[in-house]
């Protein structure tokens, strides 16, 4: 640290005060250095809270049960009645302006984008194809979290729907000191797999989902109750393998209609991330991942007639994403680009029918989706992000070889603090329904407020 804090004396002196151009350009040298040896300084004291939370779970293994019992916890740690009382809480409110040139009928279109549409219930949560024209209060998400002892780590998200009906997005408990980089997490949690699909409402990029996760995943992604093994091996490059076994009663990936249902857990994901090392500025992550769920139901209605199947479904896909940190301030120039491929098959019988004939016929869907998405800090505050998704480039359901649904936005957000976002977004979609292609114009207005703490996102 001291040969770099010469370094930094001798570019000041170096400066000729009498030329502006270069001062400019002094100065730029300057905040990149600083910039440089802040994100080592933070890169340090990451190790050396790593090999503290090492030593610290090496003691607890070696130390008698006994011992460990009579001993209170240290003031201020992770144990103590402070921190056990005081976790860190935050409320992040939603409000929303819509309209679109299809009679307000846009929203509730993409939720019924042909091949998508499955009647299931929403778990709770308010859709994106719950929108109506004009003015509406979206999910307001209460967070808490803490660090239970030097042993768990605890998380529970409620969002509260505009007319107060309260669902529990996540509960979870995590370990903190497993030995060999593995930590397990159990309660109700949004899965690893993808990129996207970790990610609450609040961080994106954008106001709504995007058409890839909405047609098969659903408008909150893929959350349910179960386990989670996850290792991250001691490698030069950051690598992160993951199982999960979940309950499998999700609305779009191993849905349940109440037919013979087959005991727990039902649904299985594994998923893998890796992200090289380039440097300060640089940031890439790389994702594969798998679910397979042994049981997944549908009830379709049609012109009266009913049927509910009865079978399995497995999904499988990869994620990309890029980032550029600029060596500015609140955001210029930073750049972020991320890509998402999702397969999914599924094999279901016709189990119950109006017509006893239709009993046991096979129905096959197998259908993809992806998009694309880029954003970028046009100035300080103020960030340009621009999404292209598509569902359905593979869409055969049945006999059937259904067509696609394209959707294209814009976004442009502005951020006042870290605690506040405004964004205006323009979208143009083509959505394939039962009586044709729709073609309609969204135009949505957003506000979010940040009340309390509010942790880091996630890469």
């Amino acid at each position: 640290m001291k040969t770099q804090a010469l370094t930094l004396a001798a570019l000041l002196a170096a400066q000729p005060l009498s030329a502006h151009a270069n001062n400019n350009e002094a100065l730029e040298q300057l905040r990149a250095e600083m910039r440089r040896l802040e994100q080592q300084h933070q890169a340090q004291l990451r190790r050396m809270e790593e090999r503290i939370n090492a030593l610290q779970t090496e003691q607890a293994r070696r130390e008698p049960l006994e011992t460990r019992a009579e001993r209170p916890p240290a003031a201020g740690q992770p144990g103590s009645a402070l921190q056990r009382f005081n976790p860190q809480l935050s409320v992040i409110l939603d409000g929303r302006y819509y309209d679109d040139s299809a009679d307000g009928h846009g929203a509730a279109a993409i939720g019924e984008a042909a091949g998508f549409h499955t009647g299931h219930g929403n778990h709770g949560h308010a859709h994106g194809h719950d929108l109506a024209p004009g003015f509406s209060l979206g999910e307001t998400e209460i967070a808490f979290s803490a660090s239970v002892d030097p042993y768990f780590d605890a998380s529970l998200y409620l969002g509260i729907s505009e007319d107060g009906d309260v669902a529990v997005e996540e509960a979870w408990a995590a370990t903190r000191n497993l030995p060999a980089g593995l930590t397990l997490k159990g309660g109700k949690f949004l899965s690893g797999i993808g990129y996207n699909n970790s990610q609450h409402h609040h961080s994106w990029d954008f106001v709504d989902q995007n058409l890839a996760y909405r047609g098969l995943l659903g408008d909150h992604g893929l959350a349910d109750t179960g386990l989670q093994l996850s290792w991250v091996p001691d490698w030069p490059w950051y690598t992160r393998f993951g199982v999960e076994a979940l309950q499998g009663d999700h609305e779009s990936f191993g849905a349940l209609e109440g037919h013979d249902e087959k005991s727990g857990p039902r649904l299985g994901t594994a998923f893998v991330k890796f992200s090289p090392n380039l440097g300060y500025e640089h940031a890439l992550q790389i994702g594969l991942f798998a679910a397979y769920s042994r049981q997944h139901q549908e009830a379709h209605e049609h012109g009266g007639h009913h049927e509910l199947l009865d079978g399995d479904a497995w999904l499988a896909g990869t994620d990309w994403v890029y980032r550029y940190d600029a060596p500015h301030a609140y955001g210029q120039g930073d750049f972020k680009l991320q890509a998402e491929y999702l397969y999914r098959d599924k094999d279901l019988r016709i189990v119950e029918a109006d017509d006893p004939a239709e009993l046991g016929e096979r129905h096959r869907a197998r259908q993809d989706a992806f998009y694309l998405q880029g954003t970028y800090g046009i100035a300080p505050r103020w960030q340009l992000g621009a999404r292209y998704s598509a569902l359905g480039l593979r869409n055969e359901v049945g006999d059937e070889d259904l067509n696609d649904s394209r959707r294209a936005s814009l976004a442009l957000s502005f951020r006042p603090s870290e605690f506040s976002v405004l964004r205006l977004q323009l979208s143009r979609a083509k959505i394939a329904t039962e009586h044709g292609d729709e073609r309609f114009n969204q135009v949505f207005l957003q506000y979010q407020h940040s009340l309390g703490s509010h942790g880091a996102h996630s890469f």
